[in-house]
């Protein structure tokens, strides 16, 4: 989740990565404990309006995005099935702080406006996974848009947390707002992107062979 601090952080972690492996903990397992980690971090306690808490939680476990592909890295194990498995928990954990926040908004947040939102903002980050991936499993591109993962989610957390550290439930409503719109324009953008290309390639195979 902090693809643009991965090389300070790297550092961070490494001592904690190496301890894990001479443990005899695998990559895998790290990743599958801090994907259930930022799931209860979430679930657990956003709907019961403890936002901070859930960030804190949340924060915590998410370092295990680093921890495990050091631990590949560093004991030769890394593998398709390994990137895969943390892509496919990662979107699983991004899921689950929405539908926190979802839940919070339809218990003690008690707003039906931004409980939709918070539903919004869960199915568009979702497709705009999915464009990008299904996109590329096509042999085409769709690494455009305004909102990556990593904005999403570093947004999402740091505004649910100083919501909740200074009981400004405004700062929360704004970033939902301002996601929801960056990410249904990011699918658009993935959308137009990607049929460029195929229009691209339609009008490429169409065109005679030269003359020899």
């Amino acid at each position: 989740m902090m693809d643009r601090f991965r090389a300070f952080w790297t550092k961070v972690i490494s001592p904690i990565a190496h301890l894990l492996l001479r443990m005899g903990v695998s990559a895998d397992a790290v990743t599958v404990v801090g994907t259930i980690g930022v799931c209860a971090g979430a679930l657990v306690f956003f709907p019961q309006g403890k936002l901070l808490t859930g960030v804190l939680v949340i924060a915590v476990f998410a370092f295990s995005d680093l921890i495990d592909g050091t631990m590949a890295r560093t004991s030769g194990t890394s593998n398709k099935f390994g990137a895969f498995l943390d892509s496919t928990l990662d979107r699983i954990g991004d899921a689950a702080i929405f539908g926190g926040l979802l839940l919070y908004f339809a218990g003690p947040g008690d707003s039906q406006l931004y409980t939709v939102l918070s539903l919004v903002c869960l199915v568009m980050g979702a497709v705009t996974s999915y464009a990008r991936a299904r996109a590329e499993s096509l042999g085409m591109r769709a690494d455009v848009g305004i909102a990556e993962r990593a904005d999403r989610v570093v947004a999402i957390l740091v505004m649910t947390g100083l919501s909740g550290l200074f009981d400004q439930p405004i700062l929360l409503q704004v970033t939902l707002w301002g996601l929801a719109v960056a990410s249904t324009v990011t699918v658009v953008q993935r959308v137009w992107f990607v049929r460029q290309q195929a229009v691209a390639e339609v009008a490429d195979a169409a065109e005679p062979d030269s003359p020899s």
